[in-house]
């Protein structure tokens, strides 16, 4: 029997238990090769359970986590393309935080049972999924989280967004573990103004957290096939999301 090499991986949609006891679609990538290994929940961003999230997980996989992400949106729109899937989760009011939470959880308790797991769990997610990573940190135990640009932590949503977007700084003082937070000085949710509060809350409470912004960044700014991107923040980023990881979820 040959011995999987260490960037080698499984990945393919699986079904998780969620909020509710709901069973819900999700995206699974895993090493192949054997070891104790930490577990990421990834958040897709508001659109959707979509190509490039499923990159993402793949490459936390290969940096050798265990990794998923629920497809937030298998409830209202089973099987419909993301851009489909996340117009009528929007028009039907978003994401409830509850029901967020709740699948975070599943996803966690998924990835702790694994064989080979070492108990650490952490949450990542960008954009609404950024928003919903500080929410599942304040909301659960966990080990790590990373904010990749998250809005409506701090600010109200402009006219138009689902009334689930509403403010939650008021969770801050059950964060129960550090956070690495990634921003953009040219987005404007959340804007640099925004990412400050959050900061100046953090610090009053002495939460661990360490936070970094981009300057010609905006919002989006991981993202390689949109405008958006920016390639010398969104490497920074990754090498500090790996920092992050490695410090702590390995052992």
């Amino acid at each position: 029997m040959t011995m999987a090499s260490p960037d080698a991986i499984r990945a393919e949609t699986i079904t998780i238990t969620g909020h509710g006891g709901d069973e819900i679609e999700a995206y699974r990538a895993v090493p192949l090769a054997t070891g104790s290994r930490g577990g990421v929940v990834w958040i897709h961003h508001m659109p959707g359970y979509d190509r490039e999230t499923k990159e993402f997980v793949r490459r936390l996989a290969v940096s050798g986590y265990h990794a998923v992400c629920p497809n937030l949106y298998s409830r209202e729109a089973p099987g419909a393309d993301p851009d489909d899937a996340a117009a009528t989760v929007r028009a039907a009011g978003g994401v409830p935080d509850d029901r967020l939470v709740g699948d975070v959880a599943g996803a966690a308790e998924y990835l702790r049972n694994l064989d080979g797991a070492n108990g650490k769990t952490g949450v990542i997610g960008h954009c609404s999924g950024g928003r919903q990573a500080f929410l599942a940190a304040c909301s659960l135990q966990l080990d790590a989280a990373v904010d990749c640009y998250g809005a409506f932590i701090v600010e109200d949503p402009p006219e138009g967004l689902p009334a689930s977007m509403r403010p939650i700084l008021g969770l801050a003082s059950d964060l129960s573990c550090p956070m690495l937070g990634l921003f953009g000085m040219e987005d404007r949710y959340p804007s640099p103004d925004a990412v400050a509060k959050l900061d100046a809350e953090l610090n009053r409470l002495g939460k661990d957290h360490e936070f970094h912004s981009y300057d010609g960044a905006g919002h989006s700014f991981f993202s390689v096939d949109r405008p958006a991107y920016r390639v010398e923040a969104a490497l920074d980023g990754w090498q500090r999301i790996g920092d992050f990881f490695a410090k702590h979820l390995e052992g």
